[in-house]
């Protein structure tokens, strides 16, 4: 029986989301689990917004209030709203520290709220644990990629390197660039958040680091808009560490139905897919990745869903040049 996937991959989103709410074998373990972190921290972040709030007011409206040319928008409201942009700036970086300290005090509990979560996703499918079957390329001619990432990527994906991305580049473009903000910085997330949020699909199918970059690569645009949908819901304060677990629910439920076409080109059901020949005036022949959207005109034995244009058959006559 086909795979079945879900068309836009941000719709597991609102699977993960649908699925910790209303599933009590998801939703009571995780609660348990951050209950006694949610409130100290929430205590704890309460105190310190309360005590400092006067303090980093001032700290933003001195320096930076005054220099308009940098925020664009006026020291008196905030995008015609009735909301001084000190205020707003306030809030939001008082919002980012509240989120940081409850994440403290939840720091572990959260980790294995996520693990939880995940197994309980498999187990509610039935699955046994050889379900997760080894790597099978989806491509004729996979993408070449590098087989180790530059100095300057390994950087960024340390700790110290998203701590320096957080507050050096993603706090400041969500100030200044309020609203909007959000939608950049998630941009700049989203690759890194789909890659951790299926790290423990690729570590049950036992991929090397090499398999994981290609098989990105491959599904490149439902990654993107994966990560880029997550990382918008884990980056609202406070809330957003509850979507940090709903996403990894989503992942799983996206992992599936991964495996479940994985297994078909496994089984020789489904057959790796070729690339998209087009023919020139002047004889050469150009090759671009495959493509699940396009015509549902079939050219070939492939199915048009996972076309792009013309697919030409091996066996077609080339055009006359």
């Amino acid at each position: 029986m086909p795979a079945e996937l879900l068309k836009l991959t941000p719709s597991y989103c609102a699977v993960g989301i649908y699925r910790l709410l209303s599933d009590p074998l998801l939703r009571v373990p995780v609660w348990q689990k951050c209950r006694n972190g949610l409130i100290r921290g929430t205590i704890v972040g309460g105190i310190w917004a309360f005590f400092t709030y006067r303090v980093q007011h001032a700290f933003v409206s001195l320096f930076l209030m005054k220099s308009p040319r940098v925020t664009g928008l006026s020291n008196d409201h905030f995008f015609g709203f009735e909301i001084p942009l000190a205020t707003y700036a306030t809030i939001i970086f008082m919002s980012s520290q509240v989120s940081s300290i409850i994440a403290f005090f939840l720091s572990k509990n959260i980790r294995l709220a996520k693990e939880r979560a995940w197994n309980q996703v498999v187990i509610s499918r039935g699955k046994a644990p050889d379900f997760w079957g080894p790597y099978v390329e989806e491509w004729e001619e996979p993408p070449r990629i590098l087989p180790h990432s530059p100095k300057w990527g390994k950087w960024l994906g340390s700790w110290i390197g998203r701590l320096v991305v957080n507050q050096v580049v993603i706090i400041p473009i969500k100030v200044f660039i309020p609203f909007a903000g959000l939608i950049i910085s998630s941009a700049i997330k989203a690759v890194s958040t789909a890659r951790y949020l299926h790290y423990p699909y690729f570590t049950s199918k036992k991929m090397t680091p090499q398999q994981i970059a290609v098989y990105m690569e491959e599904h490149k645009f439902d990654y993107y808009a994966f990560g880029f949908c997550s990382a918008l819901l884990e980056s609202l304060p406070i809330i957003g560490l509850l979507f940090s677990i709903s996403n990894r629910i989503g992942g799983a439920m996206w992992a599936f139905d991964l495996e479940k076409r994985q297994d078909l080109y496994r089984k020789g059901v489904k057959k790796p897919k070729p690339p998209r020949r087009v023919y020139l005036a002047d004889g050469e022949v150009m090759k671009f990745d495959p493509w699940k959207w396009g015509s549902s005109k079939v050219d070939t034995s492939v199915e048009g869903d996972e076309m792009a244009g013309r697919w030409v058959d091996p066996n077609e006559s080339r055009p006359e040049h």
